[in-house]
């Protein structure tokens, strides 16, 4: 039996005491630490490092996450060093945060990094970038899981106040800034609970206090400040606080999610194989929002190993309705034996401003780099250059012939199957229209997601 620790972070959640009690019943740990009142989160992460550990996993968790589900059979069974939780959050929906299972070896490498001093990226995420850290020294990577897990339900309004301002902070690129954006667009439409006003509130007060080109002690600054604006705005919002939880609060909520769950065809599964930069994050962040769970590019390890064994069969696809990108993009015709019931969405653009985009973006990201010949990410992009484009770098003859090709190819392979596949050029406008029709639903009166647009970007930073 594999020994597991539970390592159980409180600022006092209105969740607290349930979500320890469920994770205790769903974990079976064989030890419990409790981080409680520890802040900034910073605080508490230097805490948890300090624990000498004996054991072999340790699940570290917030006081804001309810397991639903036994995890005891997958906990004994696992042996990958590193598994980011896929939980429902009320606020994004299917995100990845909140339960991290952690092998012994990554938490003792995190114990032996220095924090590093005044980093942006280490002030506004210190357990992530401490994590990500020892995985490149350890030359590991990062898996995914899905579990019966709710994150940011039935929390206090201080609390909300807290997070949504962070995560305002955290979302500071322009993929993560359109993404909160059309989150916040959600918010918009169910006024009627407090809970997406405040954080909207939260969201507005971290724009307007913070700028764009704040220093990182500005940032920690305001970190460590925020329980007590959150105290503050409240009052003037006269948001009065929550009553203490309730589990029929939580039993509503499950009697709910059984109410819209629907069954669907375990062979049925969502594609988007056009190349990069076709619109993929788009089509990603526009399924998404019609409530299809497609995930973008993935590059874990356990991906690239069944990729490189001609293992169609994908781990990740037991988690997600779908993926986009490169990562299927040229196994389309493996994947459509896989999965004979699936829907294919192949993004498509000018060929010449395709071009212009790769160019920049292989430039930014090239495939060999000093110290990264055994990180997975690394990896996996020289792999999927090398089986999609037949290059590692920008060679515009080649890459003509290769978009050229895989239209070409795409269309002849489903040339009797138009049911099957949706040809749609989001770079050029089309949206909502050819989309919906596609899986039978309505039309979305909301703006359709356009990613990497500098004008869209623009708008929304």
């Amino acid at each position: 039996m594999k020994k597991i620790d539970l390592v159980f972070r409180t600022v006092g959640e209105r969740t607290s005491k349930i979500a320890l009690e469920l994770a205790i019943k769903n974990i079976q740990p064989n030890q419990v630490h409790i981080i409680e009142n520890v802040k900034p989160f910073s605080k508490a992460v230097q805490e948890m490092l300090r624990i000498e550990y004996d054991c072999d996993f340790v699940v570290f968790m917030d006081a804001d996450c309810l397991i639903m589900e036994d995890m005891v059979p997958f906990l004994q069974s696992n042996t990958q060093p590193y598994i980011d939780c896929y939980v429902l959050d009320k606020f994004r929906g299917k995100i990845h945060c909140g339960v991290h299972i952690t092998r012994l070896d990554v938490v003792q490498a995190m114990q032996r990094i220095e924090a590093p001093k005044d980093e942006r990226k280490h002030i506004l995420r210190p357990e992530s970038r401490l994590r990500n850290l020892a995985l490149k020294q350890l030359n590991l990577g990062i898996n995914f899981g899905e579990f019966h897990i709710y994150h940011d339900f039935f929390q206090f309004y201080r609390d909300i106040f807290c997070k949504y301002a962070l995560r305002e902070l955290r979302s500071r690129n322009s993929y993560r800034q359109a993404k909160f954006n059309i989150n916040i667009e959600d918010w918009n439409m169910q006024a009627e609970d407090k809970d997406f006003y405040v954080a909207k509130a939260a969201v507005l007060h971290a724009r307007k206090t913070i700028k764009q080109d704040a220093s990182s002690q500005e940032v920690a600054n305001y970190i460590e400040a925020l329980p007590n604006i959150a105290i503050a705005e409240l009052s003037q919002m006269n948001v009065t606080e929550k009553a203490a939880f309730s589990c029929q609060e939580l039993d509503a909520l499950e009697a709910e999610r059984q109410v819209k769950k629907t069954p669907k065809s375990k062979k049925m599964k969502i594609f988007g194989i056009g190349l990069s930069r076709t619109g993929t994050k788009s089509l990603t962040v526009a399924l998404n929002m019609l409530g299809i769970h497609v995930i973008h590019y993935p590059n874990d390890a356990t991906t690239l190993k069944e990729l490189r064994a001609g293992n169609y069969d994908l781990s990740i696809l037991n988690d997600w309705e779908g993926i986009a990108d490169i990562t299927v993009a040229p196994f389309y015709a493996q994947l459509d034996k896989m999965f004979p019931d699936s829907k294919f969405i192949l993004t498509v653009r000018d060929k010449e401003s395709w071009l212009r985009s790769i160019q920049r973006k292989w430039e930014r990201k090239p495939v060999f780099e000093e110290d990264t010949d055994k990180d997975p990410q690394m990896q996996i992009r020289r792999f999927l250059r090398s089986a999609v484009y037949g290059t590692y770098t920008y060679n515009e003859e080649r890459l003509s012939y290769v978009y050229d090709l895989h239209y070409k190819n795409v269309i002849e392979y489903f040339k009797d199957r138009p049911e099957s596949l949706l040809i749609i050029n989001i770079c050029a406008g089309e949206n909502w229209e050819k989309l919906c029709p596609f899986f039978n639903l309505p039309l979305r009166d909301e703006q359709f997601p356009v990613m990497n647009r500098k004008s869209v970007l623009s708008k929304i930073q």
